[in-house]
Protein backbone atom coordinates (compact mmCIF):
# COMPACT_ATOMS: atom_id res chain seq x y z
CA UNK A 1 0.00 0.00 0.00
CA UNK A 2 1.08 3.62 -0.78
CA UNK A 3 2.96 5.54 2.01
CA UNK A 4 0.48 8.44 3.86
CA UNK A 5 1.47 11.76 2.67
CA UNK A 6 2.50 14.47 5.32
CA UNK A 7 3.10 17.89 3.77
CA UNK A 8 4.82 20.21 6.30
CA UNK A 9 7.85 19.71 8.40
CA UNK A 10 7.12 21.59 11.36
CA UNK A 11 6.30 19.85 14.43
CA UNK A 12 3.10 18.21 13.75
CA UNK A 13 4.00 16.98 10.72
CA UNK A 14 7.62 15.41 11.92
CA UNK A 15 5.76 14.15 14.83
CA UNK A 16 2.80 12.43 12.74
CA UNK A 17 5.49 10.59 10.89
CA UNK A 18 7.18 9.13 13.82
CA UNK A 19 4.24 8.26 15.36
CA UNK A 20 2.40 6.29 12.03
CA UNK A 21 6.62 4.85 12.10
CA UNK A 22 6.11 3.33 15.03
CA UNK A 23 2.95 1.72 13.89
CA UNK A 24 4.59 0.71 10.61
CA UNK A 25 3.08 2.82 8.17
CA UNK A 26 5.52 4.32 5.72
CA UNK A 27 5.56 8.20 5.10
CA UNK A 28 6.70 10.88 3.02
CA UNK A 29 6.86 14.23 4.24
CA UNK A 30 7.29 17.11 2.06
CA UNK A 31 9.38 19.78 3.53
CA UNK A 32 9.32 23.09 1.03
CA UNK A 33 12.25 24.13 3.28
CA UNK A 34 15.70 23.20 3.04
CA UNK A 35 15.39 20.60 6.03
CA UNK A 36 16.91 22.65 9.22
CA UNK A 37 15.43 25.49 10.87
CA UNK A 38 17.55 28.72 12.19
CA UNK A 39 17.82 29.00 15.37
CA UNK A 40 15.26 31.54 16.98
CA UNK A 41 15.50 31.72 20.79
CA UNK A 42 12.74 33.89 21.12
CA UNK A 43 10.66 31.14 19.28
CA UNK A 44 9.71 28.90 22.11
CA UNK A 45 7.07 26.38 23.03
CA UNK A 46 5.18 25.06 26.15
CA UNK A 47 4.58 21.66 26.24
CA UNK A 48 2.59 19.91 29.18
CA UNK A 49 3.23 16.67 30.78
CA UNK A 50 1.26 14.23 28.24
CA UNK A 51 2.80 15.98 24.87
CA UNK A 52 6.13 16.32 26.30
CA UNK A 53 6.11 12.50 27.33
CA UNK A 54 4.76 11.69 23.79
CA UNK A 55 7.39 13.44 22.13
CA UNK A 56 9.79 11.74 24.19
CA UNK A 57 8.82 8.20 23.46
CA UNK A 58 8.49 9.03 19.66
CA UNK A 59 12.46 10.87 20.12
CA UNK A 60 14.26 8.73 22.73
CA UNK A 61 15.29 12.34 24.00
CA UNK A 62 14.81 12.94 27.15
CA UNK A 63 13.71 16.72 26.67
CA UNK A 64 14.04 18.18 30.32
CA UNK A 65 18.02 18.19 29.13
CA UNK A 66 17.23 20.09 25.98
CA UNK A 67 14.43 22.61 27.98
CA UNK A 68 13.35 23.84 31.25
CA UNK A 69 11.05 22.28 33.63
CA UNK A 70 9.30 25.22 35.39
CA UNK A 71 10.23 24.87 39.30
CA UNK A 72 7.40 27.08 40.29
CA UNK A 73 4.79 29.57 38.86
CA UNK A 74 4.21 32.88 40.35
CA UNK A 75 1.66 36.08 39.32
CA UNK A 76 1.37 39.33 40.61
CA UNK A 77 -0.74 42.24 40.26
CA UNK A 78 1.07 45.56 40.55
CA UNK A 79 3.64 44.21 43.79
CA UNK A 80 1.14 41.47 45.82
CA UNK A 81 1.54 38.01 44.94
CA UNK A 82 -1.83 36.87 43.57
CA UNK A 83 -1.00 33.04 43.01
CA UNK A 84 1.85 30.77 43.60
CA UNK A 85 2.12 26.98 42.94
CA UNK A 86 5.15 24.72 42.96
CA UNK A 87 5.64 22.21 40.82
CA UNK A 88 7.36 18.67 40.95
CA UNK A 89 5.20 16.13 41.73
CA UNK A 90 2.27 13.53 39.57
CA UNK A 91 -0.45 15.85 41.09
CA UNK A 92 1.57 19.02 39.69
CA UNK A 93 3.75 18.21 36.70
CA UNK A 94 5.89 20.97 35.66
CA UNK A 95 5.15 22.08 32.10
CA UNK A 96 8.42 22.47 29.62
CA UNK A 97 9.34 24.97 28.03
CA UNK A 98 11.35 24.93 25.14
CA UNK A 99 13.55 26.70 21.78
CA UNK A 100 11.29 25.53 19.27
CA UNK A 101 13.81 24.82 16.57
CA UNK A 102 15.58 22.55 19.35
CA UNK A 103 12.20 20.59 19.78
CA UNK A 104 12.01 20.57 15.84
CA UNK A 105 15.89 19.21 15.40
CA UNK A 106 15.58 16.16 17.62
CA UNK A 107 12.40 15.46 15.97
CA UNK A 108 14.62 15.56 12.56
CA UNK A 109 17.07 13.42 14.23
CA UNK A 110 14.91 10.78 15.12
CA UNK A 111 13.46 10.93 11.41
CA UNK A 112 16.61 10.77 9.97
CA UNK A 113 17.20 7.29 11.66
CA UNK A 114 13.52 6.33 10.51
CA UNK A 115 13.45 3.48 7.51
CA UNK A 116 10.08 4.31 7.23
CA UNK A 117 9.96 7.72 6.73
CA UNK A 118 11.12 9.57 3.34
CA UNK A 119 11.98 13.46 3.88
CA UNK A 120 11.56 15.09 0.86
CA UNK A 121 13.14 18.68 1.43
CA UNK A 122 12.49 21.96 -1.47
CA UNK A 123 9.28 20.83 -2.43
CA UNK A 124 6.50 22.78 -2.46
CA UNK A 125 2.80 21.41 -2.88
CA UNK A 126 1.00 22.65 -5.48
CA UNK A 127 -1.87 19.99 -6.48
CA UNK A 128 -3.82 17.35 -5.11
CA UNK A 129 -5.90 14.32 -7.05
CA UNK A 130 -7.91 12.35 -5.06
CA UNK A 131 -9.71 8.86 -6.14
CA UNK A 132 -11.21 6.58 -3.82
CA UNK A 133 -7.93 4.26 -3.38
CA UNK A 134 -5.48 7.16 -3.21
CA UNK A 135 -4.07 10.03 -3.35
CA UNK A 136 -1.89 11.66 -5.76
CA UNK A 137 0.19 15.27 -4.77
CA UNK A 138 2.24 17.56 -7.13
CA UNK A 139 5.54 19.12 -5.82
CA UNK A 140 7.36 22.32 -7.71
CA UNK A 141 11.03 22.77 -7.09
CA UNK A 142 14.36 20.88 -7.62
CA UNK A 143 12.33 17.76 -6.33
CA UNK A 144 9.32 18.77 -8.36
CA UNK A 145 7.30 15.71 -9.14
CA UNK A 146 4.31 13.37 -8.26
CA UNK A 147 3.79 11.47 -5.09
CA UNK A 148 1.62 8.54 -5.05
CA UNK A 149 -0.10 8.40 -1.23
CA UNK A 150 -2.48 6.21 0.79
CA UNK A 151 -3.96 8.87 2.53
CA UNK A 152 -2.70 13.32 2.75
CA UNK A 153 -2.36 14.87 5.65
CA UNK A 154 -1.68 18.98 5.65
CA UNK A 155 0.48 19.87 8.39
CA UNK A 156 1.47 22.95 6.77
CA UNK A 157 0.82 25.88 9.21
CA UNK A 158 -1.68 28.86 8.94
CA UNK A 159 -1.30 29.72 5.02
CA UNK A 160 -1.99 25.72 4.30
CA UNK A 161 -2.02 25.02 0.57
CA UNK A 162 -3.74 22.15 1.50
CA UNK A 163 -6.23 24.19 3.00
CA UNK A 164 -6.80 26.07 0.41
CA UNK A 165 -6.81 22.93 -2.40
CA UNK A 166 -9.68 21.59 -0.66
CA UNK A 167 -11.47 24.91 -0.79
CA UNK A 168 -12.40 24.74 3.57
CA UNK A 169 -12.82 27.75 4.91
CA UNK A 170 -10.75 29.04 7.71
CA UNK A 171 -12.82 31.47 9.65
CA UNK A 172 -12.12 33.15 12.72
CA UNK A 173 -10.30 36.54 14.30
CA UNK A 174 -7.74 38.41 13.67
CA UNK A 175 -4.77 39.62 15.95
CA UNK A 176 -6.77 38.86 18.95
CA UNK A 177 -3.60 39.52 20.91
CA UNK A 178 0.11 41.40 20.21
CA UNK A 179 2.82 39.90 22.28
CA UNK A 180 6.16 42.01 22.10
CA UNK A 181 9.17 39.32 22.78
CA UNK A 182 12.43 39.08 23.50
CA UNK A 183 14.80 36.37 24.36
CA UNK A 184 17.72 37.24 26.53
CA UNK A 185 20.66 35.98 28.88
CA UNK A 186 20.41 37.50 32.39
CA UNK A 187 19.64 37.25 36.01
CA UNK A 188 16.53 37.59 37.61
CA UNK A 189 15.19 37.94 41.29
CA UNK A 190 14.22 34.13 41.10
CA UNK A 191 15.28 31.02 39.97
CA UNK A 192 13.59 28.37 37.98
CA UNK A 193 10.16 30.13 38.15
CA UNK A 194 7.69 31.63 35.31
CA UNK A 195 6.31 34.61 35.92
CA UNK A 196 2.85 36.74 35.40
CA UNK A 197 2.91 40.12 36.15
CA UNK A 198 -0.38 42.40 35.73
CA UNK A 199 0.17 46.32 36.25
CA UNK A 200 3.43 46.29 36.96
CA UNK A 201 3.69 49.68 39.32
CA UNK A 202 7.34 51.14 37.81
CA UNK A 203 6.88 54.26 35.23
CA UNK A 204 9.27 55.80 32.98
CA UNK A 205 8.62 58.50 29.76
CA UNK A 206 8.01 54.79 27.56
CA UNK A 207 4.31 53.73 28.35
CA UNK A 208 4.37 50.61 30.40
CA UNK A 209 2.85 47.02 29.53
CA UNK A 210 -0.04 46.71 31.26
CA UNK A 211 1.51 42.64 31.53
CA UNK A 212 4.61 40.92 30.56
CA UNK A 213 5.36 37.39 31.34
CA UNK A 214 8.68 36.00 32.11
CA UNK A 215 9.25 31.83 31.44
CA UNK A 216 12.73 30.49 31.99
CA UNK A 217 14.67 28.33 29.44
CA UNK A 218 17.84 26.65 30.06
CA UNK A 219 21.83 28.58 30.68
CA UNK A 220 20.29 31.75 32.28
CA UNK A 221 17.87 32.31 29.45
CA UNK A 222 14.50 33.95 29.72
CA UNK A 223 12.11 34.73 27.04
CA UNK A 224 9.71 37.72 28.00
CA UNK A 225 6.45 38.58 26.39
CA UNK A 226 5.27 41.80 26.90
CA UNK A 227 0.94 42.08 25.78
CA UNK A 228 0.74 45.06 23.94
CA UNK A 229 -2.12 47.47 22.88
CA UNK A 230 -5.22 46.62 20.55
CA UNK A 231 -4.02 48.13 17.03
CA UNK A 232 -0.76 47.52 14.53
CA UNK A 233 1.59 50.39 15.89
CA UNK A 234 4.80 49.40 15.18
CA UNK A 235 7.13 47.75 18.07
CA UNK A 236 10.55 49.87 16.50
CA UNK A 237 14.05 48.53 18.31
CA UNK A 238 14.11 51.32 20.35
CA UNK A 239 10.80 50.40 22.38
CA UNK A 240 11.21 47.18 22.87
CA UNK A 241 15.07 48.05 24.43
CA UNK A 242 13.57 50.58 26.63
CA UNK A 243 10.67 47.59 27.86
CA UNK A 244 13.58 45.58 28.35
CA UNK A 245 15.62 47.87 30.72
CA UNK A 246 12.49 49.21 32.09
CA UNK A 247 11.61 45.97 33.25
CA UNK A 248 14.52 44.00 34.23
CA UNK A 249 15.07 47.69 36.77
CA UNK A 250 11.68 47.27 37.72
CA UNK A 251 12.18 43.59 38.96
CA UNK A 252 15.78 44.30 40.61
CA UNK A 253 14.08 47.52 42.44
CA UNK A 254 16.65 49.40 40.74
CA UNK A 255 18.74 49.77 37.71
CA UNK A 256 18.86 47.19 35.35
CA UNK A 257 21.52 44.12 35.54
CA UNK A 258 23.49 43.27 32.56
CA UNK A 259 21.91 41.14 30.16
CA UNK A 260 22.65 39.77 26.66
CA UNK A 261 19.68 40.13 23.91
CA UNK A 262 19.70 36.79 22.05
CA UNK A 263 16.36 37.29 19.82
CA UNK A 264 13.54 39.76 19.27
CA UNK A 265 10.02 39.66 17.66
CA UNK A 266 6.10 40.21 17.68
CA UNK A 267 3.86 37.74 17.95
CA UNK A 268 0.44 38.16 17.12
CA UNK A 269 -2.63 35.68 18.17
CA UNK A 270 -4.88 34.49 15.74
CA UNK A 271 -8.00 32.52 16.46
CA UNK A 272 -9.16 30.51 13.83
CA UNK A 273 -11.63 27.25 12.83
CA UNK A 274 -11.29 25.21 9.70
CA UNK A 275 -14.45 24.82 8.68
CA UNK A 276 -13.93 21.11 7.62
CA UNK A 277 -10.70 18.56 9.08
CA UNK A 278 -11.20 15.77 6.75
CA UNK A 279 -12.03 15.91 2.90
CA UNK A 280 -12.27 11.88 1.72
CA UNK A 281 -8.39 11.15 2.02
CA UNK A 282 -7.25 14.48 2.66
CA UNK A 283 -7.09 15.63 6.67
CA UNK A 284 -5.91 18.85 8.28
CA UNK A 285 -4.04 18.74 11.65
CA UNK A 286 -1.94 21.29 13.53
CA UNK A 287 -2.19 25.19 12.25
CA UNK A 288 -3.80 23.98 9.31
CA UNK A 289 -7.00 23.00 10.95
CA UNK A 290 -6.90 25.71 13.75
CA UNK A 291 -5.19 28.90 15.39
CA UNK A 292 -5.29 29.55 18.97
CA UNK A 293 -3.02 30.82 21.91
CA UNK A 294 -4.42 33.90 23.27
CA UNK A 295 -4.10 34.29 27.46
CA UNK A 296 -1.03 32.02 27.79
CA UNK A 297 -2.81 28.41 25.94
CA UNK A 298 -0.22 26.68 23.72
CA UNK A 299 -1.42 25.96 19.72
CA UNK A 300 1.43 23.60 19.38
CA UNK A 301 0.44 21.45 22.51
CA UNK A 302 -3.16 20.86 20.38
CA UNK A 303 -1.76 20.65 16.91
CA UNK A 304 0.60 17.33 18.69
CA UNK A 305 -2.84 15.44 20.48
CA UNK A 306 -4.30 16.03 16.41
CA UNK A 307 -1.57 14.19 15.44
CA UNK A 308 -1.36 11.38 18.32
CA UNK A 309 -5.51 11.24 17.42
CA UNK A 310 -4.86 10.53 13.88
CA UNK A 311 -2.15 8.11 13.60
CA UNK A 312 -3.65 5.23 15.40
CA UNK A 313 -6.47 5.62 13.13
CA UNK A 314 -4.44 5.80 10.05
CA UNK A 315 -2.48 3.03 11.32
CA UNK A 316 -5.74 0.82 11.20
CA UNK A 317 -7.12 1.96 8.07
CA UNK A 318 -3.51 1.40 6.54
CA UNK A 319 -3.35 -2.30 7.70
CA UNK A 320 -6.61 -3.21 7.96
CA UNK A 321 -9.00 -1.44 5.39
CA UNK A 322 -10.74 1.51 5.54
CA UNK A 323 -12.77 2.29 8.62
CA UNK A 324 -15.03 5.34 7.83
CA UNK A 325 -16.22 6.18 11.22
CA UNK A 326 -13.37 5.55 12.57
CA UNK A 327 -11.75 8.16 10.16
CA UNK A 328 -14.71 10.68 10.74
CA UNK A 329 -14.11 10.60 14.34
CA UNK A 330 -10.72 12.40 14.33
CA UNK A 331 -12.42 15.67 13.20
CA UNK A 332 -15.54 14.93 15.56
CA UNK A 333 -12.56 14.27 18.25
CA UNK A 334 -10.41 16.58 17.99
CA UNK A 335 -12.18 19.79 16.32
CA UNK A 336 -14.71 19.88 18.95
CA UNK A 337 -11.66 20.01 21.54
CA UNK A 338 -10.56 22.92 19.99
CA UNK A 339 -13.66 24.60 19.48
CA UNK A 340 -14.47 24.03 23.07
CA UNK A 341 -10.83 25.39 24.07
CA UNK A 342 -11.89 28.74 21.20
CA UNK A 343 -15.46 29.79 22.82
CA UNK A 344 -14.09 29.23 26.14
CA UNK A 345 -11.43 32.20 24.96
CA UNK A 346 -13.63 34.17 23.31
CA UNK A 347 -15.94 34.37 26.46
CA UNK A 348 -13.31 35.59 28.35
CA UNK A 349 -11.20 37.64 26.07
CA UNK A 350 -13.22 40.86 26.85
CA UNK A 351 -13.47 40.35 30.41
CA UNK A 352 -9.86 39.78 31.23
CA UNK A 353 -8.77 42.75 27.90
CA UNK A 354 -12.23 44.59 27.37
CA UNK A 355 -11.12 47.37 29.90
CA UNK A 356 -12.67 46.22 32.69
CA UNK A 357 -15.83 49.10 33.49
CA UNK A 358 -17.79 48.40 36.03
CA UNK A 359 -16.25 45.03 36.33
CA UNK A 360 -12.95 45.47 37.46
CA UNK A 361 -14.63 47.26 40.94
CA UNK A 362 -16.41 44.04 41.25
CA UNK A 363 -15.19 42.34 45.05
CA UNK A 364 -12.82 39.41 43.99
CA UNK A 365 -12.73 40.03 40.06
CA UNK A 366 -9.22 40.66 40.32
CA UNK A 367 -8.01 36.88 41.82
CA UNK A 368 -10.98 35.84 39.31
CA UNK A 369 -8.85 37.56 35.96
CA UNK A 370 -6.12 35.84 37.61
CA UNK A 371 -7.68 32.41 38.11
CA UNK A 372 -8.11 32.50 34.20
CA UNK A 373 -5.10 33.68 33.20
CA UNK A 374 -3.40 30.84 35.46
CA UNK A 375 -5.60 28.79 33.47
CA UNK A 376 -4.39 29.15 30.14
CA UNK A 377 -0.66 29.73 31.02
CA UNK A 378 -0.72 26.49 33.64
CA UNK A 379 -2.67 24.06 31.10
CA UNK A 380 -5.87 23.81 33.16
CA UNK A 381 -9.99 24.26 33.01
CA UNK A 382 -11.67 25.22 29.85
CA UNK A 383 -8.73 27.48 28.61
CA UNK A 384 -5.72 24.99 28.90
CA UNK A 385 -6.68 21.33 30.11
CA UNK A 386 -6.58 18.06 27.50
CA UNK A 387 -9.37 17.53 26.52
CA UNK A 388 -11.30 14.59 27.10
CA UNK A 389 -13.00 12.67 24.13
CA UNK A 390 -16.19 11.52 26.19
CA UNK A 391 -18.92 12.33 23.54
CA UNK A 392 -16.95 10.51 21.06
CA UNK A 393 -18.86 8.97 18.20
CA UNK A 394 -16.29 5.90 19.18
CA UNK A 395 -17.54 5.57 23.03
CA UNK A 396 -19.32 2.08 23.50
CA UNK A 397 -22.83 2.22 24.38
CA UNK A 398 -25.12 0.30 26.22
CA UNK A 399 -22.05 -1.75 28.51
CA UNK A 400 -23.75 -4.01 31.59
CA UNK A 401 -20.15 -4.35 33.54
CA UNK A 402 -19.24 -0.68 33.20
CA UNK A 403 -17.56 0.49 36.73
CA UNK A 404 -16.51 3.83 38.15
CA UNK A 405 -12.49 4.70 38.07
CA UNK A 406 -10.58 8.41 38.91
CA UNK A 407 -10.56 8.36 35.12
CA UNK A 408 -14.24 9.67 32.91
CA UNK A 409 -14.42 7.84 29.77
CA UNK A 410 -12.63 9.58 27.02
CA UNK A 411 -10.35 11.03 29.47
CA UNK A 412 -6.48 10.59 29.21
CA UNK A 413 -5.45 7.42 31.71
CA UNK A 414 -3.22 8.05 34.34
CA UNK A 415 0.49 6.82 34.21
CA UNK A 416 0.83 3.71 36.31
CA UNK A 417 3.36 0.76 36.50
CA UNK A 418 2.30 -2.21 34.67
CA UNK A 419 3.53 -5.60 34.04
CA UNK A 420 4.16 -6.68 30.66
CA UNK A 421 3.78 -10.01 29.04
CA UNK A 422 6.83 -10.61 28.87
CA UNK A 423 7.30 -10.33 32.75
CA UNK A 424 9.10 -6.37 32.70
CA UNK A 425 7.90 -3.43 34.39
CA UNK A 426 7.23 -0.47 32.44
CA UNK A 427 4.96 2.76 32.37
CA UNK A 428 1.84 2.20 30.98
CA UNK A 429 2.64 5.29 28.96
CA UNK A 430 5.49 3.65 27.61
CA UNK A 431 2.85 1.01 25.86
CA UNK A 432 1.22 4.18 23.52
CA UNK A 433 1.35 4.40 20.30
CA UNK A 434 2.40 1.17 19.45
CA UNK A 435 -0.82 -0.57 17.18
CA UNK A 436 -2.48 -2.03 19.91
CA UNK A 437 -5.54 -1.44 22.33
CA UNK A 438 -4.34 -2.06 25.61
CA UNK A 439 -6.42 -4.03 28.36
CA UNK A 440 -4.96 -3.44 31.56
CA UNK A 441 -5.98 -5.76 34.55
CA UNK A 442 -6.17 -4.19 38.13
CA UNK A 443 -4.66 -7.22 40.19
CA UNK A 444 -3.45 -6.16 44.17
CA UNK A 445 -0.12 -8.02 44.69
CA UNK A 446 1.11 -8.92 40.96
CA UNK A 447 4.27 -6.91 41.51
CA UNK A 448 5.77 -8.99 44.23
CA UNK A 449 5.27 -12.44 42.76
CA UNK A 450 6.93 -12.91 39.40
CA UNK A 451 4.59 -13.55 36.61
CA UNK A 452 5.00 -17.07 35.82
CA UNK A 453 3.55 -17.23 39.50
CA UNK A 454 -0.17 -15.40 38.77
CA UNK A 455 -0.25 -15.46 34.40
CA UNK A 456 -2.69 -18.71 34.89
CA UNK A 457 -3.79 -18.17 38.01
CA UNK A 458 -7.73 -17.25 38.65
CA UNK A 459 -9.24 -14.95 36.38
CA UNK A 460 -5.93 -14.33 34.08
CA UNK A 461 -6.72 -16.81 31.58
CA UNK A 462 -9.98 -16.59 30.70
CA UNK A 463 -8.85 -12.53 30.43
CA UNK A 464 -6.01 -13.76 28.19
CA UNK A 465 -9.15 -15.85 25.56
CA UNK A 466 -10.66 -13.01 25.20
CA UNK A 467 -8.22 -10.35 24.75
CA UNK A 468 -6.97 -12.76 21.61
CA UNK A 469 -10.46 -12.42 20.60
CA UNK A 470 -10.72 -9.05 20.07
CA UNK A 471 -11.06 -7.44 16.62
CA UNK A 472 -7.94 -5.72 16.67
CA UNK A 473 -4.56 -6.14 17.96
CA UNK A 474 -4.28 -6.10 22.00
CA UNK A 475 -2.01 -5.82 24.76
CA UNK A 476 -2.64 -7.11 28.04
CA UNK A 477 -1.09 -5.79 31.12
CA UNK A 478 -1.48 -5.99 34.74
CA UNK A 479 -1.06 -2.88 37.11
CA UNK A 480 -1.41 -3.35 41.13
CA UNK A 481 -3.64 -0.31 41.10
CA UNK A 482 -5.01 2.16 39.57
CA UNK A 483 -6.68 5.33 41.28
CA UNK A 484 -10.38 4.56 42.13
CA UNK A 485 -10.03 1.11 40.64
CA UNK A 486 -11.18 -1.98 42.31
CA UNK A 487 -9.61 -5.06 42.36
CA UNK A 488 -10.35 -6.93 39.52
CA UNK A 489 -11.05 -4.10 37.21
CA UNK A 490 -10.13 -3.80 34.01
CA UNK A 491 -9.45 -1.32 31.58
CA UNK A 492 -9.63 -0.84 27.75
CA UNK A 493 -7.22 1.78 26.56
CA UNK A 494 -7.03 3.28 23.33
CA UNK A 495 -3.41 3.55 21.42
CA UNK A 496 -3.27 7.43 21.97
CA UNK A 497 -3.84 6.92 25.51
CA UNK A 498 -7.87 7.87 26.28
CA UNK A 499 -9.70 5.43 28.36
CA UNK A 500 -12.66 3.25 26.40
CA UNK A 501 -14.15 1.95 29.31
CA UNK A 502 -13.65 0.15 32.88
CA UNK A 503 -15.37 -3.45 33.06
CA UNK A 504 -15.99 -4.97 36.89
CA UNK A 505 -14.04 -8.64 35.63
CA UNK A 506 -13.26 -10.41 33.10
CA UNK A 507 -16.62 -9.57 30.61
CA UNK A 508 -15.83 -10.84 27.03
CA UNK A 509 -18.87 -9.74 25.59
CA UNK A 510 -18.25 -6.13 26.88
CA UNK A 511 -14.85 -6.08 26.01
CA UNK A 512 -15.48 -7.00 22.35
CA UNK A 513 -18.29 -4.55 21.94
CA UNK A 514 -16.06 -1.88 23.48
CA UNK A 515 -13.34 -2.65 21.10
CA UNK A 516 -15.59 -2.78 18.47
CA UNK A 517 -16.80 0.62 18.95
CA UNK A 518 -13.60 1.98 19.68
CA UNK A 519 -12.85 1.12 15.91
CA UNK A 520 -15.58 2.83 14.80
CA UNK A 521 -17.21 -0.52 13.81
CA UNK A 522 -16.49 -3.04 11.16
CA UNK A 523 -14.49 -2.29 7.78
CA UNK A 524 -15.99 -0.21 5.32
CA UNK A 525 -15.38 -0.83 0.93
CA UNK A 526 -13.83 0.81 -1.29
CA UNK A 527 -16.97 2.04 -2.57
CA UNK A 528 -18.02 3.71 1.07
CA UNK A 529 -14.31 5.66 0.62
CA UNK A 530 -15.50 7.12 -2.51
CA UNK A 531 -18.88 8.14 -1.24
CA UNK A 532 -17.20 10.29 1.86
CA UNK A 533 -15.14 12.37 -1.15
CA UNK A 534 -17.99 13.56 -2.76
Amino acid sequence: MDPVIIVGAGPVGLTLALALARQEVPSVVLDEGPGKDDPRPARTVVLREDTAALLERLTGVPLAREGAHWAGWRSLRRKQVMREVTFGDAAEPAPLHIAQHVLTGALRTALAAERLVDLAVDSRLDSVEQEPSGVTAHTRGPRGTWWRGSYLVGCDGPRSTVRKLQDIRFPGRTAVERHAVAALRTELPWTDEALLHRMPPWRTSTPSAGEVTARPLPDGVWRLDWLLPPGKDLVTPELLLARVRETLAGWKGGSAPAYELLDTGVHTVHHRLARRWRVGRVFLAGDAAHLLGALGTQGLDEGLRDADNLAWKLALAWHHGPHEALLDSYQAERRGIVAGRLRAADQVLPLLRGGGGLRAYVPGSTRGHDALLADGHLGRGALGAPGAYDGSPLAPRHLEAVVPVATAPGAAITDVRVTAEDGSFVRLRDRLGRGALLVVLIAPGTGVWERKHWVTAGIMPRLAAAVSALPYPAELLVAESYPGAAAHTVLLVRPDGHLVSALGGVRPADLYAAAEATLGGPAKTEATVGSAMK
